[in-house]
Formats: structure tokens, sequence, C-alpha cells
């Protein structure tokens, strides 16, 4: 049996992961989503009030409210993917801000003071279902969909030039994107038992984006290792007090000037796959 403080530290780390993909999927069509804190309020409130108020299931209500947040991005998503580079980033950052505002006045949950949540996950259902989700993006990964992500951050031109949608590719990654952060979102809410807006701020945006960039874009490994970088090395500085943040900060700065493509990239990964009968590049 695992202590209080061991089972915590997993749900943030499964909670972390799940987002890191949300935001992994448009980054790597080339798309920077600031937006996955407002999905997460979609996810995390929908959930909450369909198992308060009519009784679903948990894991019911978490699936219902990831597909809310997924019809969201999709009817959003259209005009706003039209944007690029920095004017979509914008785009969606102000978009993630006016979800968390909604529920910051609406009544019917509370609105400021909080929604209570009545039903209770522990952590190894968390866990499993973080599990079962890497093992789908994996899956994923191996895909002609994955590719064409790829290809389009690279050339969207090209991709365009032979034949493949690049907007209806991107609307997609956008779309499962919202879906997760919808996810995310719902078991944070069940395990906390308690939602509340202002804790959908626009840094766990940023900091979800920053687990992708750090743990590299080039592999679907990539957002797995940066969200267990950022659960677990703040925790290592701990002894540090009030300077923890400011070390790991300092850290994270250290690291990215002398690996800006990430922890792990594509010619790692054909390293490590070489001795198995993997081709290592040249």
């Amino acid at each position: 049996m695992f202590s209080g403080y061991i089972d915590g530290l997993i749900v943030i780390l499964a909670i972390n992961v799940i987002m890191a993909y949300s935001a992994a999927l448009p980054l790597v069509a080339g798309q920077l989503n600031l937006g996955t804190a407002g999905f997460m309020a979609v996810g995390a409130y929908m959930a909450a009030f369909l198992s308060n108020e009519y009784g679903l299931p948990i894991g019911v209500a978490i699936l219902v409210g990831s597909l809310a947040s997924g019809l969201i991005a999709l009817i959003i998503g259209i005009p706003v993917l039209r944007t690029s580079g920095i004017y979509l980033a914008l785009a969606t950052f102000a978009l993630g801000q006016i979800l968390v505002a909604v529920f910051l006045n609406l009544e019917i949950v509370g609105a400021a003071q909080g929604y209570p949540v009545y039903g209770y996950i522990e952590m190894p259902t968390i866990a499993l279902t973080t599990i079962g989700l890497l093992i789908l993006l994996f899956v994923l990964s191996q895909t002609r969909f994955w590719l064409y992500l790829t290809a389009i951050k690279n050339d969207p031109t090209v991709c365009d030039l032979f034949g493949i949608e690049v907007r209806n590719v991107q609307l997609a990654a956008f779309v499962l994107g919202g879906m997760l952060a919808a996810v995310a979102g719902g078991l944070q809410a069940h395990y906390l038992s308690y939602v509340e807006a202002q804790s959908f701020g626009a840094l766990i945006s940023i900091y979800t984006v920053l687990f992708v960039i750090l743990g590299g874009t080039q592999t679907v490994l990539g957002p797995l290792v940066g969200a267990a970088f950022f659960t677990f090395l703040p925790e290592v500085f701990r002894s540090g007090e009030e300077w923890r943040y400011a070390i790991f900060a300092a850290f994270i700065i250290g690291f990215m000037v002398l690996r800006p493509q990430g922890m792990i990239n594509a010619n790692m990964m054909r390293r490590l796959k070489a001795p198995f009968g993997g081709k290592a590049s040249a």
C-alpha cells in the first residue's frame, strides 16, 4: 500500500502525462495550443456535474465530458486554425481563458465558490487509465495519421501538393488534444472531490507546452519523459525549500540552452533500437 504522498505524486504524474500529450498532438503538427487549461476545465466541470446531478458512473461522465470538449474544440477550431504562428497561440490562449471564465461565472456549478464532487476515484484507477491512454497513443504513433502530423509540421505546402488535407489533419489533432485535456480534468476532479475555476489558470497551459518542448516532439516518448521530469525534479529539490523552484527554473534554462531539441530525439531512439534489430542513423 502506497503512502498518501506517493499516491498524490503518482496522480500528479498521471495528470501531467495526459496533459502533455493533449498539447503534443497539435504541437507535432506545428500548432502551439495555449488553451489546454480551458479544455481541462470543460472536462472537469462536465464530468463532475453529470456524476453529481444525474448519477452517471464516473467513467461514463468523464467520457461524455471528453466528447463535449472535443465538440467545442471542433466548432471553435475551424475558424481558429485558419491562423498560424503567434496569432494561433494568442487565439488559443484567449479561448482557454474564455472557457475558464464561463465556469467562473456559472452559478449552476458554484461559480467562483467552486463545485464539490461527490464521486471519488482512487490512484490505481487514474494510473491504469493513463497507461491505457498511453498504449492508444503509442498505437496511434505507428499510423499514417502521425506521419501526416510530422510531415505537416516540416512542410505543409508540400503536404498539400501531395494531396494531404492539411487543415483537416490539424483540426483532428486539435480536437484529440482537447479531448485528452478533458479526460485529465475529469480524473483530477474526481480525485480531489472539488472543482474550482481558478485552478485552471494560464500557467497550466504554459507548463503543459513546456512538458512537450523539454521532452522533445520528435518521438512519441518525448512528452512522457518531459512530464515525468517536470513532476519529479521539483521533489528532488524539495530540500531547497523556497529556493527549489528558482533552482528548478535555472536547471531548465541551462538544459534547453545545451539541448534545444529536447531530452528525447529521433536519433537517440534509432540508436536505442539498433541493438534490437532496428537501423541506426548515419
